[in-house]
């Protein structure tokens, strides 16, 4: 058999040619392989931050089965650590997900929970995808002692591109007077951030809250 092999490559020596050259690139085609598949493990993210946090291990996994990054878990745990529910987390975390977007909301929404707003008005502003930089107005707006009310009717319409007074406008308005209910319908009709100086004047010489609402309407 060997000499019929012999004779063969003999009669056809680019094929025994072709026979070493594989033999020799095939240890280096298996390093190969085996580097390309060490290249593609992933390790474990590591989500103790969360269980450190005072996450239970159910909404660890179900954080888990939404495949939370290493980034994701340390804004996760700074939510959490902040007062913010496991159930809430979640809930917002699906949001993020929902958009295709990164969570990144953690410090923001510490921030909100210091600032003694209610978890049902952060989801609200998730959903309003108001959790960005404007948030940071958001929580100004509490520490003043405007109403969640207030500041979600004011993310609204920010989400909805739409006029609005501003956050620092509605407190001057609040420091000279104006009544809780009279800030939030001036939000919800959309009086432009223009009109505060009027308002704060008018107020200041005698205007009523009745007599606000009569004169700012919205319109323009």
């Amino acid at each position: 058999m060997g000499s019929i092999l012999a004779h063969r490559l003999a009669r056809n020596p680019d094929r025994s040619v072709s026979i070493r050259r594989s033999a020799a690139f095939a240890p280096l085609l298996v390093g190969l392989t085996l580097l390309s598949s060490g290249c593609h493990s992933i390790p474990p993210v590591d989500t103790k931050p969360l269980d450190t946090a005072g996450m239970t291990y159910d909404s660890i996994q179900q954080l888990k089965a939404l495949e939370i990054s290493t980034p994701e878990v340390a804004e996760v745990a700074t939510a959490r650590e902040g007062g913010f529910s496991d159930a809430n987390c979640i809930a917002v975390f699906k949001i993020f997900r929902n958009r295709k977007q990164p969570f990144d909301a953690g410090a923001t929404i510490a921030g909100l929970i210091g600032a003694q707003m209610d978890e049902s008005s952060i989801i609200e502003l998730a959903r309003l995808n108001q959790l960005g930089l404007s948030a940071g107005e958001y929580e100004a707006m509490r520490l003043a002692g405007l109403s969640d009310a207030i500041v979600l009717e004011v993310a609204r319409h920010r989400a909805a591109g739409q006029q609005v007074l501003s956050g620092a406008s509605l407190a001057g308005l609040k420091n000279v007077g104006v009544r809780e209910s009279t800030l939030l319908e001036l939000v919800r009709r959309g009086v432009p951030d223009s009109k505060a100086n009027q308002i704060t004047s008018f107020r200041r010489h005698g205007g009523s809250d009745v007599e606000i609402l009569k004169r700012f309407t919205g319109s323009t």
